[in-house]
């Protein structure tokens, strides 16, 4: 975790695993906008910025696109609004479903895999 609460685009960088350019791209389609801008006018983020960006690379190895993880975002940010509303939470109700659904095909293709290697193990 940073010792501050203000870091730059690198050590967001190196927290989340996700490249300059991406986080970069991330902000140019408005999925994370930094919390604010230095006198030199590079990016700051905070931990609410970093929480977004690990959530968006956890979406990532699920396959789900710029615009349903636009979709996610906006619910989960009606909710932290403490306005929740119905359409906010049957969003999050189908992403929750969906991403298990998501995850057990993963798990069936690493299953797969497994057998593939053991095959190639034993020959």
């Amino acid at each position: 975790m940073p010792r501050t609460t203000v870091m730059h685009i690198g050590e967001i960088a190196e927290l989340t695993g996700l490249s300059l350019r991406t986080i970069r791209h991330y902000d140019d389609v408005g999925l994370v906008t930094p919390s604010g801008r230095s006198d030199g006018g590079f990016r700051e983020y905070g931990p609410a910025d970093l929480s977004r960006l690990m959530l968006i690379r956890r979406m990532k190895p699920l396959g789900y696109s710029l615009e349903q993880m636009a979709e996610l975002l906006a619910a989960i940010d009606v909710g932290a609004d403490g306005d929740e509303t119905p359409a906010a939470e049957a969003a999050l109700g189908r992403f929750r479903r969906d991403a298990r659904e998501r995850r057990e095909k993963l798990a069936a293709q690493l299953a797969m895999a497994d057998e593939f290697i053991e095959e190639l193990d034993a020959r």
